[in-house]
């Protein structure tokens, strides 16, 4: 070999081989970034992240998160403090509940991770599973126009906050649907029933009930519908779960059918909300822990009954009288 070609080979290797070093990043730098993606690997803390981030709030509290996984509220406190600590989160304690927010200064790279990052990694595993029938159409334009529906029926209260309801009560029901094609009829029960407990008149309403259980699947769907066959009108009674299932039990279901005739529509699991707490003047916790925020003005009762979803056919139905004497001794109190 010519050393003229010796050293045009030697040349090619030395500019193919010299690492680029100038261009990595800093030590430091590194570090953080090493930490904070540490931090994010954790399927849960990414579905806490995602659901915050996604929240037309523009916040969710600790006792919304708790719903994403079978956890307790300690559990899903410490893995929102490792979000915290590497500064992706921020949190505000108001009251009984602690809101968390994502960090103005990480928004940009949290809607990178969320909107970019994690559909290009999966969309190679769920493109080949996922069928025509599995897809679900882009609900925005539907749930646009029930706001602008329902805007027009609450002129009290701006459109905008009309909006951010219905859009609270759509992705807090998508959470665990089995059939999206009923997600927007549901939303819009759902939604109405929040509108209506936010504007609620004391002054000239009947007296108001929540049941709340875990699942708002059982107990306190029976609850609800026995002091609406009881009080004829006369009180109000709604129903609500900390971590709601997505369809009612099916021996409660049979013993709803056998109060009201029929199993109405208006019968799903609904999640707990703040407003319809505020609404209530009585406030009726089934075996779901503290879970409620506590407003002063409120009367709040805690029945300790059997779980419908743990008991025999025989043994729901033994729940079911022990809550309408209950309902009963509850109602007359209420109206006398």
């Amino acid at each position: 070999m010519s050393a003229s070609l010796a050293s045009e080979d030697a040349t090619s290797v030395d500019t193919a081989c010299r690492p680029a070093v100038s261009h990595a990043i800093g030590q430091e730098a590194a570090a953080s970034v090493a930490a904070t993606l540490k931090a994010l690997a954790d399927p849960l803390r990414l579905r806490m992240l995602s659901a915050i981030a996604s929240d037309p709030r523009g916040e969710s509290c600790v006792c919304d998160l708790a719903e994403l996984a079978e956890v307790s509220q300690p559990t899903v406190s410490h893995h929102l403090k490792v979000l915290k600590d590497v500064h992706v989160l921020t949190s505000e304690r108001r009251g009984t509940w602690v809101w968390y927010k994502i960090n103005q200064s990480r928004r940009g790279a949290v809607t990178a991770l969320l909107d970019s990052f994690a559909p290009a990694s999966v969309a190679e595993s769920w493109a080949e599973e996922i069928t025509d029938e599995d897809r679900r159409p882009d609900f925005d334009a539907r749930v646009t126009r029930l706001a602008d529906e329902l805007a027009a029926e609450v002129p009290e209260l701006h459109a905008s906050t009309v909006l951010a309801i219905v859009r609270e009560s759509y992705t807090s029901l998508a959470r665990t649907a089995r059939v999206t094609s009923a997600l927007i009829p549901l939303a819009e029960r759902f939604a109405r029933q929040r509108l209506a407990d936010l504007t609620r008149d004391r002054e000239v309403s009947v007296p108001q009930v929540l049941f709340v259980c875990v699942a708002n699947a059982g107990r306190s769907q029976l609850a609800a519908a026995l002091v609406n066959q009881m009080a004829a009108g006369r009180v109000v009674a709604r129903s609500a779960g900390s971590s709601p299932a997505d369809v009612i039990h099916p021996h409660v279901r049979s013993l709803l059918a056998g109060i009201e005739g029929d199993v109405s529509s208006e019968r799903f699991p609904k999640p707990l909300t703040d407003d319809a707490v505020r609404a209530a003047d009585v406030v009726v916790t089934m075996g779901c822990g503290d879970v409620c925020p506590v407003i002063p003005g409120i009367r709040y009762d805690d029945w300790a009954v059997g779980d419908p979803a743990l008991a025999s056919r025989e043994g729901v139905e033994a729940i079911r009288d022990d809550i309408a004497a209950r309902v009963r001794t509850l109602v007359d109190d209420l109206l006398n």
